[in-house]
């Protein structure tokens, strides 16, 4: 089976291709098994592991949860609140009495115009998929320094590290300021260099993400890094 054991280049299939193999496995996330053939169920990177056959998509999509960080970029403002993309299906909504000022009915926009990006996390999320965001709480606020990138949420996990221990790892070897949103969204804040140093390695994992030595050779990159070069 190409693609898919360890040590091979991973394989990109799409719906519908069959995947063959002399081997007995499971079929996991991505893969049903029918008329005695593996088929793929989505578009992504072919993988086994623990004798099953699963596929990683290639790009995930934000679903919203209460309790989510979130960067978010104002779209539009009305007298009681602002519209946030926050990179999901659908906006978020920040009510005045959720922002981190006191704002007289009116004066929403002399606090925050459109194109200000923000930090909040979700409050809530209804039945009928409106998302309500908070600026109340620790670390929740404007930006005006540093900038955003992106990266799909299926690599937020190899991105962070264990317990977050490669945001540490690369906030202090580049002497930067790291913060991840759920909604995919990377904030990023310190001197040029380090900046662009981390812009690096969320390229490489846009790239790399899905190979299987990936966490041994971004480790290796992490400790290259340097805030001056």
């Amino acid at each position: 089976m190409s693609g898919a054991k360890s040590g091979a280049e991973p394989r990109l299939v799409t719906p519908g291709e069959v995947i063959e193999t002399s081997l007995e496995m499971r079929s996991g996330v991505g893969i049903t098994y029918e008329n005695n053939q593996y088929i793929s169920t989505r578009i992504g990177w072919l993988r086994e592991h623990n004798d099953t056959l699963s596929v990683d998509p290639i790009q995930g999509s934000y679903m919203p949860r209460s309790g989510d960080l979130v960067i978010g970029f104002i779209e539009a403002v009305r007298n009681n609140l602002w519209f946030a993309e926050i990179n999901g299906a659908f906006n978020g909504l920040l009510p005045m009495s959720l922002a981190p000022w006191k704002v007289e009915f009116g004066a929403a926009r002399q606090h925050m115009d459109i194109g200000d990006v923000i930090i909040a996390r979700v409050q809530e999320v209804d039945e009928s998929h409106s998302v309500v965001l908070t600026m109340k709480g620790v670390g929740l606020r404007k930006l005006k320094n540093g900038c955003v990138e992106s990266l799909g949420v299926q690599l937020l996990d190899k991105f962070r590290g264990e317990n977050n221990e490669n945001i540490r790892n690369m906030a202090s070897k580049s002497d930067t300021r790291i913060v991840v949103g759920e909604n995919g969204r990377i904030w990023i804040d310190g001197e040029p260099e380090g900046i662009q140093s981390v812009r690096e390695l969320i390229q490489f994992t846009k790239h790399c993400g899905h190979h299987k030595d990936f966490m041994a050779k971004f480790q290796e990159k992490i400790n290259k890094t340097r805030g001056e070069h």
